[in-house]
């Protein structure tokens, strides 16, 4: 059972689709009864950066996703600005304080002369052995970005995508992974990203 992170940031309703068409039962909430009995959590969104801290500190959600992510150690999945969120802090609209699962800062992303936001599919390369590409044969994937995590550690990047530079278009930390494209809008290859993840 998934357990989809109702904290008011973005279209969920994608994600739950995009589960459904695995044969995978999920519930939008913020409710602790449904973390304690999810197998998974994932925490989508879209906006910003400090409105997505604030929702979640505001609804109580952070010491609910500490205990399960962080001493239960259930794998959790950040899609997008839920990926953006696992990092220290953000320096979107002024410097704000994360969820600190992994250890780095969200940044804008140097584009240099490309238009922001990053709108559309582009190429991602895995990093040998990540679990979430496992078999997965195409490598195009759709974003919608402006902002990047920047992890402290370059082991915890997954998989990288360049658009003005080399960004972490995937993060991985024990059971804690983060991807900044949209799996559920990213057709065959965003299925089997989410199909590994759920069983992981």
């Amino acid at each position: 059972m998934i357990a989809v992170v109702d904290y008011g940031m973005g279209n969920v309703a994608s994600v739950q689709n995009a589960l459904r068409l695995l044969g995978a039962q999920s519930v939008l909430t913020a409710r602790a009864e449904d973390f304690e009995r999810a197998t998974h959590l994932i925490l989508p969104g879209v906006g910003a950066f400090g409105d997505g801290m604030r929702e979640l500190r505001e609804r109580g959600l952070i010491p609910l996703l500490e205990r399960e992510v962080l001493q239960k150690k259930k794998p959790f999945l950040g899609i997008c600005l839920g990926m953006q969120l696992l990092a220290e802090a953000g320096e979107e609209g002024g410097d704000a304080k994360g969820l600190g699962f992994i250890a780095g800062r969200t940044r804008k992303l140097r584009a240099g002369s490309l238009r922001l936001p990053h709108i559309g599919w582009d190429d991602v390369t895995p990093a040998p052995g990540a679990p979430l590409f496992a078999g997965v044969a195409t490598r195009d994937f759709y974003f919608v970005h402006s902002y990047v995590v920047e992890p402290a550690d370059p082991a915890a990047v997954a998989a990288a995508c360049t658009y003005g530079e080399a960004f972490a278009a995937a993060v991985q930390k024990d059971n804690i992974f983060g991807v900044q494209f949209h799996p559920e809008k990213s057709q065959k290859a965003g299925i089997a990203v989410l199909r590994n993840f759920i069983h992981l």
